[in-house]
């Protein structure tokens, strides 16, 4: 599976470009969820750098934070079982607010 079509892209990359303007990202979509399949970590992804790889949204492991994570890093976590890193194919828009809630 791939963790980032192009149309992912695309739509991370307008919403990165929207928020320039914009004082509460937490008032923004996450568009994609990333997830640990073997573990309880989730990365959700409400924007996109593609010079950097970086994502800009929420990370839910060991506590809910808002912040940036790496793409490559993700691509190179190799888990138990010669599992990695998966994109949830049924997750819809969500605000990231509502996410970091629980909601």
């Amino acid at each position: 599976m791939k963790l980032l079509t192009k149309e992912l892209e695309k739509k991370l990359i307008r919403q990165a470009k929207k928020n320039e303007f914009i004082s509460d990202p937490s008032e923004d979509y996450a568009h994609v969820k990333f997830f640990d399949p073997t573990g309880s970590w989730t990365w959700y992804a409400s924007e996109y750098d593609p010079d950097t790889r970086i994502f800009y949204g929420l990370v839910d492991g060991h506590e809910k934070e808002f912040g940036y994570f790496s793409f490559d890093e993700l691509l190179q976590l190799r888990l138990p079982m010669g599992l990695k890193i998966e994109r949830d194919l049924y997750f819809e828009s969500t605000l990231l607010s509502e996410l970091y809630r629980g909601k």
